[in-house]
């Protein structure tokens, strides 16, 4: 009687299940070797300039960077952020990655945000410097030109500007009406930086200066001055005090002039008024029709005649009290000046200082 063939037939379908477990493991190996390889970091090579625009995703991020060549697959790489609950914290900015980072190296320098630093430019702005020597030492430092610079010094209201409190930069009488508002100082700006950024940068420095004076609020309404004239008078004493230790003298003498509404009769504004700095003033220098001649318009000037620096600005707020009405400057070299409470004894002063100068 014959057998069923059961064994055979059970070795068979052994074999089946062992190939089909075989190639399962096969899938699932090369499955593994894909996501393994996948996740390896590209060749090494030389850095790559990366741009991650504010508000990128980061699926747009993983197509960038596998763009560049700094991961081998976006989609494992999305995969991966998930898995590590990652790139909520990736900042947007410049970066220089190099082929052959890791992963974990590239998702910590975007969450870093070590973006590569801008260019930077450096210049100076000394106290008493005017609008048009602000605009000549930037002109030739090539950061702009002058006819840009100043031509957005007519028309402030067309740039942005941080000004302070009080500002007044309009008026027919104004030469530039940024004059005194352009604090002077070291500045660090982004190379490439346009004439409006600087002129909103400087303005800012000031704005940022008053508001760190103690109770500068306080002591503006005690001088009886706007801010506007505060900064004026503060230029003046700028001009005027070549020695520190006299500007809240100097500042006093001013404020005590306009009190006995004497006419200020300082030399610096009708320097301000000639466009230019001489050695000496004659008598027909002294008589040219502007409202910065001082000597031949009572009260302050229309506006500043500089850029004060903050030792200024702080004597116009706080000056030293005197009797004085006149001063005159040293011909010893010091740059000194001699006080007076009258016309006489000015007078006295003047011949004294002459005596000085020669010696």
């Amino acid at each position: 009687m014959a057998t069923k063939p059961k064994p055979r037939r059970g070795r068979r379908v052994l074999r089946i299940f062992l190939a089909l477990l075989l190639f399962l493991l096969l899938l699932a190996g090369g499955g593994l070797y894909y996501v393994w390889n996948g996740l390896q970091p590209t060749e090494a090579g030389e850095a790559v300039r990366l741009e991650i625009p504010s508000g990128t995703g980061t699926v747009r991020i993983a197509q960038l960077l596998e763009e560049k060549g700094l991961i081998r697959n976006k989609l494992l790489f999305t995969a991966y952020l998930k898995y590590k609950e990652e790139g909520s914290r990736f900042q947007a900015g410049t970066y220089d990655v190099a082929p052959g980072a890791t992963l974990d190296e590239i998702i910590a320098k975007l969450n870093s945000g070590d973006t590569v630093k801008a260019e930077m430019i450096r210049f100076t702005i000394p106290e008493g410097y005017t609008v048009k020597q602000i605009a000549a030492k930037l002109a030739e430092s090539g950061y702009t030109t002058e006819k840009e610079f100043l031509a957005l010094q007519d028309k402030p209201g067309s740039v942005t500007l941080s000004l302070p409190e009080g500002a007044a930069v309009t008026g027919d009488e104004l030469a530039y009406p940024l004059e005194g508002y352009l604090f002077p100082e070291t500045y660090e700006m982004v190379k490439g930086s346009t004439s409006a950024e600087i002129l909103e940068r400087m303005t800012k420095e000031l704005t940022d200066r008053l508001a760190a004076i103690p109770d500068f609020d306080g002591k503006l309404k005690a001088s009886g001055l706007t801010l506007h004239q505060l900064l004026t008078l503060a230029s003046l004493v700028e001009k005027e005090a070549a020695v520190p230790a006299e500007r809240p003298l100097i500042a006093g003498v001013i404020y005590n002039r306009l009190k006995a509404d004497m006419r200020l009769e300082i030399d610096a504004t009708v320097q301000y008024a000639l466009g230019e700095t001489k050695d000496r003033l004659f008598e027909k220098d002294l008589q040219i029709e502007s409202p910065y001649n001082t000597y031949k318009t009572k009260g302050l000037p229309p506006g500043p005649i500089a850029s004060p620096g903050l030792a200024s600005i702080q004597a116009a707020l706080e000056p030293k009290e005197s009797e004085y009405l006149f001063y005159v400057t040293k011909k010893d070299g010091t740059r000194e000046h001699l006080f007076a409470k009258t016309y006489a004894e000015h007078l006295k002063n003047i011949e004294k200082s002459k005596q000085g100068a020669t010696k």
